[in-house]
């Protein structure tokens, strides 16, 4: 059996990350992880005629730049596995047409890094893939027009509302070569708590990452040199921190947050950190995977998290359900 307690898939043969590459934006190129992405974008627009034009250029050039840097030939890769925040996940599928790779598309919301990651380690494991790709990427701009308020307005923003990072984040998956590899999978429960703020978003998604990393690491009985969630920022920490205390199981010594990691919180006007699909896959593909790979840590719990709503029923007075996914990569 591949599956331990309640949600947990065990990995069984190799499923290597082979390499990542990431781009991030003029704000994220500022934070304290300037040294640690491939490439910073000054320019919000990078030539386009648009936002959304912009985000999926990030993702896009995110694939293109991993397979140039490996020497990968694309009639090798057999599934690109990618999401994002816009509707019908248009920066993904549009990237997927430029590529021209067999495309699988996902939806988790800030979690899609972690959940394609998920499926790309099953389906090596399962024998149906050999070479993965999974990407993901978020736009400051085009994440405010479409989920609160365009730019042009000038709306005040909460200090509970986090900052959409600018980047896309791609990683290669393979059943052969060497480089830390993915052990287990947890795959998350819907958690609903009923917030109803969308600029609270921490607020929404913390009891579903409580709820996903306490079910792993009772599933899996391990203990990690570093976990990290993905985007839960300075309130959604501090949620999961007291929910654990609550439940006598401290994990703060050994904890952080992608959100909280990127951006200088005291420096920066990013008000709760950051957030959006690209938050977890940039940090992780720079700053989580050389920790890895230079043996700072030996092995790492990397858990995006999302918030799966929309602009229509959240007007519509709906509660905004969380979900989180668990991956766990040894050295």
């Amino acid at each position: 059996m591949k599956k331990i307690g309640k949600q947990t898939f065990v990995i069984k043969g190799d499923v290597v990350i082979r390499d990542t590459y990431t781009i991030a934006g003029k704000k994220e190129g500022e934070g304290p992880l300037k040294d640690n992405f491939d490439m910073i974008v000054d320019d919000s627009l990078w030539g386009e005629d648009s936002w959304e034009k912009c985000e999926l250029k990030f993702q896009q050039t995110a694939v293109e730049n991993l397979m140039k840097k490996n020497k990968i030939d694309k009639n090798n890769i057999d599934l690109l596995i990618a999401g994002d925040l816009l509707n019908q996940i248009v920066s993904s599928s549009f990237a997927a047409r430029a590529l021209g790779m067999p495309f699988v598309g996902v939806y988790g919301a800030c979690s899609t890094m972690a959940l394609s990651m998920g499926l790309g380690a099953l389906l090596i494991d399962g024998g149906f893939a050999e070479n993965v790709i999974c990407v993901t990427s978020s736009h400051f701009c085009s994440a405010e027009r479409q989920y609160r308020l365009p730019l042009e307005m000038g709306g005040q923003r909460h200090m509970s509302a986090q900052w959409t990072v600018t980047g896309s984040g791609a990683v290669w998956l393979s059943n052969s070569g060497s480089g830390p590899k993915i052990k287990n999978v947890t795959f998350g429960k819907i958690i609903d708590l009923g917030v109803k703020d969308a600029n609270n978003m921490g607020a929404a998604m913390a009891p579903a990452a409580y709820d996903t990393l306490k079910q792993h690491l009772l599933d899996t009985k391990k203990e990690y040199d570093l976990m990290t969630s993905g985007d839960l920022g300075t309130v959604g920490k501090n949620i999961v921190n007291k929910m654990f205390n609550e439940d006598k199981m401290s994990i703060e010594d050994k904890y952080d947050d992608c959100g909280t990691i990127i951006f200088d919180i005291e420096k920066q006007d990013v008000h709760a950190g950051g957030s959006g699909c690209g938050c977890s896959a940039v940090v992780f593909g720079s700053f989580l995977y050389k920790k890895l790979l230079n043996g700072d840590i030996d092995n790492l719990l990397f858990m995006s998290t999302g918030a799966l709503h929309s602009p229509t029923v959240s007007l519509q007075g709906e509660s905004i359900p969380g979900i989180a996914h668990c991956i766990g990569i040894e050295r």
